[in-house]
């Protein structure tokens, strides 16, 4: 039976954790109630970053978001990196593990970047075995994030609700919708967002991400959204998100902001906006 994690994540608001910060969050965290790391930030031996991580695991549930295990890709899972990712849960035993469905590994390189995939039945056989490979490693069930993406694959045989939902049903592993991403690519593939989250699978949510996006332009002159993490959550995610919660109820809810972190009390208010909406979805 794989364990979900040693505590939960309560369904409040979270931040991605920056050490900058550690002094404002320890000092006063609002209605934070949980933070998120990125697992290759930590898989180092001591120093003050694993001094200050073990700190706040004393006070706050954790969840650990993974960025490197290429999920889809090709290749076998890197058998080093997954050590290290479970040398890491199992010290520091956070309340949830996620990966994003993407790849980022060929022919033995490392590509910074996550990389779609097409939606496929032999892209979901590929992806079980990669999930359960990591659940059985971890003996913990992950969370799989759906991206977000900017062009379709040909060779798709099903939307990504579908996908994702299959995935899940055959693994046990769980789902991180993260709401941002959705807006991004029903913009940029020209399909509904809302409609997205009303078929949904939200039983299987563990975790909702929110985070903000750039505006461009596309070479045809349509509307190009980038997933930038580099600003505040845009209103039509947040409506989205409304829209997401009054279906679900209450879930923990992430705000990512990664690319030039703002001073502490600007995350902080995008923390207590999410929690007006989770308060309002009770």
């Amino acid at each position: 039976m794989l364990d979900s994690g040693h505590s939960v994540l309560p369904p409040a608001p979270g931040v991605g954790y920056k050490p900058q910060h550690f002094a404002a969050i320890m000092a006063e965290a609002g209605p934070v109630g949980w933070l998120e790391i990125h697992a290759e930030n930590y898989m180092g031996a001591g120093g003050r970053p694993l001094a200050q991580l073990r700190a706040l695991a004393e006070r706050f549930a954790l969840s650990v978001h993974g960025v490197g295990l290429s999920i889809g890709g090709e290749g076998p899972l890197d058998a080093e990196h997954l050590a290290r990712l479970k040398a890491l849960c199992g010290w520091l035993h956070p309340a949830s593990f996620s990966e994003h469905l993407a790849w980022s590994t060929h022919d033995g390189v490392f590509l910074n970047d996550l990389l779609p995939l097409p939606y496929t039945t032999a892209t979901i056989r590929r992806v079980c075995d990669h999930i359960d490979r990591v659940q059985n490693v971890l003996g913990r069930r992950m969370l799989l994030e759906n991206p977000s993406t900017y062009l379709a694959f040909a060779e798709t045989e099903m939307d990504e609700v579908a996908f994702l939902t299959e995935i899940a049903k055959r693994t046990g592993c769980g789902l991180l919708l993260d709401v941002n991403n959705v807006f991004v690519s029903g913009v940029n593939q020209s399909f509904d967002p809302a409609d997205y989250i009303r078929r949904f699978p939200h039983d299987l949510v563990g975790e909702i991400h929110l985070g903000g996006h750039a505006e461009d332009e596309a070479d045809h002159g349509m509307p190009l959204l980038i997933d930038a993490h580099g600003s505040e959550v845009a209103d039509p995610v947040w409506a989205l998100y409304a829209a997401c919660v009054s279906q679900s109820g209450p879930k923990p809810t992430l705000i990512e902001w990664d690319n030039d972190v703002p001073d502490w009390p600007v995350l902080r208010e995008e923390a207590v906006r999410a929690a007006s909406v989770l308060q309002v979805a009770k």
